[in-house]
């Protein structure tokens, strides 16, 4: 009979044990979960700040990318006869010293213009300006420039050059100047 009758404490479950305990001041338990709040504040900030941080310099690179690139631009445009300024320089030195000779050699005088030419030519052609020059093909009108029409003769077809009154030019398979040229017409 002494297992029947327990005494009250030892009845006593353990929720009641718990409830008997002293009561932890409100300030204790919630201070945990506040300092970690407060750190993980302070963390996300921090990532935050770094992140703008980034976003502010890769503005400023891409600013100064673009700046650079009309700068580049800019002198590409500035500069860009420079090397077909180069190769001419030679002709206008023989163009110079032609009018500087004073002897009256007119056989003299075509071999300087004829070498002249040449070295226009030669300019031309490592600025990739080739000429237009087409007799006897067939007509063009991207490239070619009719000023009149004349009959075809026998053995030539309809529509082919047949005089070039003025060359044409081209630089890197763009047109800079049509030739001028007559047309033989249809029969």
């Amino acid at each position: 009979m002494k297992d029947q009758h327990k005494t009250s404490e030892e009845q006593a479950t353990p929720q009641d044990a718990a409830a008997q305990q002293p009561a932890a001041s409100p300030e204790t338990t919630s201070a945990a979960p506040v300092a970690t709040l407060e750190e993980q504040l302070a963390m996300v900030q921090a990532k935050a700040d770094e992140y703008y941080d980034q976003l502010l310099r890769t503005k400023a690179e891409s600013e100064n990318v673009r700046r650079r690139a009309h700068e580049d631009i800019a002198k590409a445009h500035k500069f860009a006869v420079e090397s077909f300024a180069e190769h001419l320089l030679p002709v206008a030195d023989s163009l110079e010293a032609a009018l500087a000779d004073t002897s009256s050699d007119v056989a003299k005088v075509r071999e300087g213009v004829e070498l002249t030419l040449r070295q226009l030519l030669a300019a031309f052609e490592k600025s990739r300006v080739k000429v237009i020059d087409p007799v006897g093909a067939k007509f063009d009108p991207h490239q070619h420039q009719a000023i009149s029409m004349v009959p075809a003769a026998e053995q030539q077809e309809p529509n082919t050059v047949v005089a070039v009154l003025q060359k044409g030019y081209l630089i890197a398979d763009r047109v800079l100047r049509p030739a001028l040229v007559t047309v033989a017409q249809g029969k």
